[in-house]
């Protein structure tokens, strides 16, 4: 690429050197456009150079919501009851650390169980001294948010709701900026380890603990 930069340089140099009266400050000018046009070239060839990963060739799930099969996570409240002890009944919020604080029983570890298996956690640790046979219900009544960053009017995080969609979880952080790249999108969901470039189908449903990622078009 400097091969090519260097005689397009001395070009420009060239007619105020050759002039019987050298402007220095002409000369300085062009030298400096010069290396503005080199800067511009390189940040250019490095995108070239380190493109982003391919789309995606399915697109991964997102949670199931559903009472039973839901896997918790930090941020989820659960309002958990015990039939016949009016006592032992609250709504509880899942730790960052996994862990549910509950009466008599103290912090239990239910991040990525699900709802149902949760419940026999508790029914289980209950039966050890507290009470003879309980029977415990357990209902997320407010998901974890989901995040939304990139391109977008205001990037952070935004509560979740059932049904959520990738043009509403858009429209909630204040639509896309005129940088937004509206081909693809990245996406991470709650329980996977990194995100994955998707095509940035309007209909995508974005999950509890999903990140979103809308990407800056280039060109």
């Amino acid at each position: 690429m400097l091969g090519g930069f260097l005689p397009f340089a001395a070009e420009l140099i060239a007619p105020a050197a050759a002039s019987q009266k050298i402007d220095v400050g002409e000369s300085v000018s062009r030298l400096l456009t010069c290396l503005m046009l080199l800067v511009f070239g390189l940040g250019v060839a490095a995108c070239a150079a380190a493109p982003l990963p391919p789309l995606a060739g399915t697109v991964p799930p997102a949670a199931t919501v559903s009472s039973e099969s839901y896997r918790l996570g930090a941020g989820d409240k659960v309002r958990i009851a015990l039939y016949g002890d009016e006592s032992f009944k609250g709504e509880f919020e899942v730790a960052s650390d996994g862990t549910l604080s509950l009466p008599l029983i103290g912090a239990q570890p239910v991040g990525g169980l699900t709802v149902g298996d949760a419940r026999k956690l508790i029914e289980d640790k209950l039966a050890e001294g507290f009470y003879r046979d309980p029977r415990v219900s357990a209902e997320v009544i407010n998901f974890r948010p989901f995040y939304i960053l990139g391109e977008v009017s205001r990037p952070g995080t935004y509560p979740y709701v059932s049904g959520l969609t990738l043009s509403q979880a858009v429209a909630i952080a204040g639509g896309y900026t005129y940088r937004a790249n509206m081909r693809e999108v990245a996406l991470k969901r709650a329980a996977a380890n990194g995100e994955v470039r998707v095509a940035a189908d309007q209909a995508l449903e974005v999950g509890p603990g999903d990140t979103v990622r809308i990407l800056e078009r280039f060109f």
